[in-house]
C-alpha cells in the first residue's frame, strides 16, 4: 500500500484527482543464470513499481522491468521528472497524461528509458480506470475473450543440450503446448542441432519458435533459417538488429519461416516502419517499454489494420489480459523472468491456454511480503 503521501490532498479535490505517488526499485535474483546471444548472463531482473493514490483513497499500481541494467535511471526519471507532473491531475485523463509526459521529456528521452518510465505510470492509471469501472482489464481493453494462446519462452542459450531438453520437458509437463528456445551460438551448426533435438523431443504437434536476440548478420540469419526449414518453426524472432527494417525484409524474402520482433521497438512510430518495411509475420509489443497499456493497444490496432497477429514479450501476468482482449491475438510469451511469482496470482493455464484475471484492475497484485526483501530504494 502507498504509505508516504507527498502532500495532503485538498478537500475540494474530485475523487479521481491524483493526490500522491510513490516509486519503488527492486533487484530480484534469478534462481539460476540465464543467457542469450546478445545480453549475456542474466543473474537478476530489476522491477520498478509505481503507485498512484487518488484523493478518495483508491490506488492504482503500475510497473516496468529490465533485464538487470538501467533500472536506476528509470527510477530517476520517475522520481525527478515525472512525479512532479502528476499531482493534481485527473487520473481518468490517461491519453492526455501519456502525451504530456512524452512531450515534456521528448528531447532527451524519445523511446528508450522514457518509454519504460511512461509504461509504469500508464499501467497504474489503467489499474485505476478498471477498478473504478469494477471490471477486469481484459474487458476494458477490448473484451474479445478471457483466455489466450501462449508459449513458454526460455532464456537457455547457456544450457547444455541435455539440460535444454530437460527444460523443454518441464514446460510440457506444466501444460504448455508451445515453446521457444534461444539461438545464436558461434557455430550455427550447434544451433541447428539443438533445434532438431527439440523438435524430435516435442513431436510434430507442439508449436516451436526460435529467438536470436538480434545477434546475427543478415547472411547468418538466412543461412540458419534455411538450415532449420525442415523443423516446422512458427517464427524466427529478432534475427538481426531491430533498427534494420529493410534487412528484415531481405531475410523474410530469403527464407520460409515468418519473422517476429517488437520487444526493442519503444515507440508506436517504430512499429509503423517495421510493418511497412520488415515483412514481419508477428508483432511483439511489450507494455513495459512501449508506453504501457496505452502504447500496447496502439500497436495492437496497427496489427489489426494490417492483418497481423499481435503477440507479447515479457510480463505475462499483465499481458495475459491484453492478449485475451484482442480478436487477432497470436501468442502470449510466458517469460523466464518470473515477475508473476511475486504476485498473488501466478500464471494460470487450462488446456494449454493462459487465463486472464477477472478481478477489477490489471489483475496484477504484488505480494508485499515476497517483494520487500528485494527493495533497494523508494520515494
Amino acid at each position: 500500500m502507498l504509505t508516504e503521501v507527498q502532500e495532503q490532498a485538498p478537500r475540494q479535490m474530485a475523487p479521481g484527482t491524483i493526490a500522491a505517488t510513490k516509486v519503488e526499485y527492486y533487484q530480484i535474483p534469478l534462481a539460476e543464470v540465464l543467457s542469450d546471444a546478445r545480453h549475456g548472463d542474466h543473474t537478476h531482473f530489476e522491477l520498478l513499481v509505481f503507485r498512484i493514490r487518488c484523493s478518495d483513497g483508491l490506488e492504482g499500481v503500475g510497473y516496468t522491468y529490465t533485464g538487470g541494467r538501467g533500472g536506476r535511471a528509470i527510477y530517476s526519471l520517475l522520481k525527478d521528472d515525472i512525479q512532479p507532473l502528476l499531482e493534481g491531475r485527473d487520473s481518468s485523463e490517461i491519453a492526455a497524461i501519456w502525451e504530456d509526459i512524452q512531450s515534456h521529456l521528448h528531447y532527451v528521452g524519445r523511446g528508450g528509458l522514457l518509454s519504460f518510465a511512461v509504461s509504469a505510470v500508464d499501467i497504474a492509471l489503467w489499474d485505476l480506470r478498471c477498478k473504478r469501472l469494477n471490471l477486469p482489464l481484459w474487458k476494458v481493453a477490448g473484451g474479445a475473450g478471457n483466455t489466450t494462446k501462449c508459449y513458454a519462452g526460455g532464456i537457455d542459450l547457456n544450457f547444455s543440450e541435455s539440460k535444454l531438453l530437460d527444460n523443454i520437458s518441464g514446460y510440457l509437463s506444466r501444460g504448455f503446448n508451445a515453446v521457444k528456445i534461444k539461438v545464436g551460438k558461434e557455430d550455427y551448426r550447434e544451433d541447428v542441432a539443438r533445434v532438431e533435438a527439440v523438435r524430435q523431443l516435442i513431436g510434430d504437434d507442439v508449436t516451436f519458435m526460435v529467438d536470436a536476440n538480434y545477434s546475427m548478420t543478415i547472411e547468418q540469419a538466412v543461412r540458419f533459417g534455411r538450415a532449420v526449414d525442415h523443423c516446422a518453426i512458427t517464427w524466427f524472432e529478432e534475427p538481426t538488429i531491430p533498427d534494420d527494417y529493410t534487412g528484415y525484409g531481405r531475410i523474410a524474402d530469403a527464407i520460409n519461416i515468418p519473422l517476429a520482433m517488437g520487444e526493442n521497438l519503444h515507440t508506436v512510430h517504430e512499429f509503423t516502419y517495421a510493418i511497412a518495411q520488415a515483412k514481419l509475420g508477428f508483432l511483439q509489443p511489450d507494455a513495459s517499454n512501449i508506453g504501457g497499456v496505452t502504447g500496447w493497444l496502439k500497436v495492437a490496432e496497427l496489427a489489426y489494420a494490417y492483418n497481423l497477429p499481435v503477440c507479447s514479450h515479457g510480463m505475462h501476468e499483465l499481458h495475459v489480459s491484453l492478449m485475451a482482449s484482442q480478436p487477432h491475438a497470436g501468442y502470449l510469451e510466458v517469460h523466464s523472468f518470473p515477475i508473476d511469482e511475486y504476485t498473488t496470482r501466478p500464471i494460470v493455464l487450462e488446456n494449454g491456454r493462459a487465463q486472464a484475471s477477472n478481478e477489477p484492475g490489471t489483475g496484477v497484485t504484488f505480494d508485499e511480503t515476497l517483494l520487500r526483501p528485494h527493495l533497494v530504494m523508494h520515494t
